[in-house]
């Protein structure tokens, strides 16, 4: 892990889910690896960010939880794979989940032990871009419901929600 001082912030979710090309979105450029596979991530990258108004900050990209094959992790080894990484550094995490399977059990897990575990989280739903309006309200809704959080709704493909989620992350990497 650097050891320069700056906010880590931690995509933890799902195989599958789109942190890897949240990633990308993000940085406007193709850094993380992506694949439609379940999987693909099987170590814990970090990406250095510098974006003008934002504190340089690292986002680090982590295997999926719930994919028994490859690189994903049951609850127990995340939890484990997550405490070796970060040990006491402080650290932002965003929980991202898919907009189109809201109130998953592994991501209601997940969120209670970032409660638990992580100071600074957030929501982030993925793939919004898939669901016709009607239907984004109403799963956002649910998902708001669900997880008794506001829950920021982005898509990789259309860069929809990008900015607010760049001002989500601003907040979380802010000095205190």
């Amino acid at each position: 892990m650097p050891d320069d001082g700056l906010p880590l912030v931690a995509l933890i979710g799902r195989s599958n889910v789109g942190k890897s090309s949240l990633i990308n979105a993000l940085v406007r450029q193709r850094l993380a690896r992506t694949s439609a596979a379940p999987g693909m991530t099987r170590l814990a990258n970090l990406y250095r960010v510098a974006r003008e108004g934002i504190r340089p900050f690292y986002l680090v990209d982590l295997p999926g939880y719930g994919y028994a094959r490859g690189g994903a992790k049951s609850a127990r080894e995340f939890e484990a794979l997550t405490a070796s990484l970060f040990g006491e550094r402080q650290l932002s995490a965003l929980l991202v989940i898919d907009a189109r399977h809201p109130g998953i059990e592994s991501d209601r897990a997940a969120w209670e032990w970032m409660q638990d575990s992580i100071a600074t989280r957030d929501i982030v739903a993925t793939k919004i871009d898939k669901l016709a309006r009607a239907k984004r309200m109403r799963a956002l809704d649910e998902l708001e419901s669900v997880f008794a959080h506001p829950v920021a709704a982005v898509s990789a493909d259309t860069g929809e929600g990008l900015n607010e989620l760049w001002k989500l992350i601003a907040r979380m990497t802010k000095p205190a």
